[in-house]
C-alpha cells in the first residue's frame, strides 16, 4: 500500500514565510480574500504591515504563493503516489483518501483553490486553472479506466470526478480537527462512501473466485 506522506508535515516548511503563508491561508479561509487585509494577517504574525512585505511583495502574490504550494502538495501527494498504481480501483482510492487526508491537515489553503480564483491576476489564475484541471483529468481518466473494465456505475465520468471533488472538497467546510472525530476517521470513511457510490459492487461469486486463486 503507498504511503501516506501528508500525515508527517505539513503545507508549508516550518520558517518564517511559512507560518506567514499558512498564517494568512487560515485568514482568508475564514473571511475570505477581498475581506482580508495585509494588516491583519501582520497583526495575526505580530509583525509589522512593513515587515511583512519583506516577505511578501503584495496580496495578490501571496495569495499565488499560498495557491501554488497547495497545488505542489495535490501533486505530490495524491496525485505522483497514485499515478503509481496500475488497478484503477486501488488508484481512485488513493486519490479520495490522500485528497481527504490533506484537507484535515492543510482545509485552509486547500479550499482556498476553489474559493478565491478571483483574487488572482489574469496570468497566475490561468496558471492555477490549468493545473487543476490537469488534476481534474487525472480523475476523470481514472474513472474511465474503471468504466472501460465495467467496474463504474452507470454514470458520465465527467459529472462523477465533479462529484468526488465536491464531496472530498466539503471536508474543509466541516470538519473541526478539535471536534470528536479524529481525522483519520473522517478520510475511511469519506473514502468508503465515496467509493461506495461509485463501484459497482463485486458480487460474493466472484469475490469468491477471487478469494480461491
Amino acid at each position: 500500500m503507498p504511503s501516506s506522506p501528508s500525515t508527517s508535515r505539513t503545507l508549508f516548511d516550518d520558517d518564517r514565510t511559512g507560518i506567514i503563508y499558512r498564517t494568512a491561508a487560515r485568514i482568508i479561509y475564514e473571511k475570505g480574500f477581498d475581506a482580508t487585509s495585509m494588516s491583519e494577517i501582520a497583526e495575526a504574525l505580530d509583525l509589522t504591515k512593513p515587515g511583512l512585505y519583506y516577505y511578501v511583495k503584495g496580496k495578490k502574490e501571496l495569495l499565488y504563493s499560498i495557491m501554488r504550494c497547495a497545488m505542489n502538495l495535490l501533486d505530490s501527494d495524491v496525485v505522483e503516489p497514485a499515478a503509481l498504481i496500475a488497478d484503477p480501483e486501488e488508484r481512485l482510492r488513493v486519490i479520495i483518501r490522500e485528497h481527504a487526508r490533506l484537507l484535515t491537515n492543510e482545509a485552509g489553503a486547500l479550499a482556498i483553490l476553489i474559493d478565491e480564483d478571483g483574487g488572482l491576476s489574469a496570468e497566475h489564475r490561468e496558471d492555477i486553472a490549468k493545473r487543476k484541471r490537469a488534476y481534474f483529468e487525472f480523475l476523470r481518466r481514472t474513472l474511465e479506466a474503471l468504466e472501460a473494465e465495467g467496474r463504474l456505475r452507470e454514470v458520465d465520468s465527467t459529472v462523477a470526478a465533479f462529484s468526488l471533488l465536491g464531496m472530498v472538497m466539503w471536508i474543509a467546510r466541516w470538519y473541526d480537527s478539535k471536534g470528536r472525530l479524529a481525522s483519520e476517521k473522517v478520510v475511511q470513511d469519506v473514502t468508503e462512501i465515496a467509493l461506495a457510490g461509485m463501484l459497482v459492487p463485486r458480487s460474493k461469486e466472484s469475490m469468491g473466485l477471487a478469494q480461491v486463486q
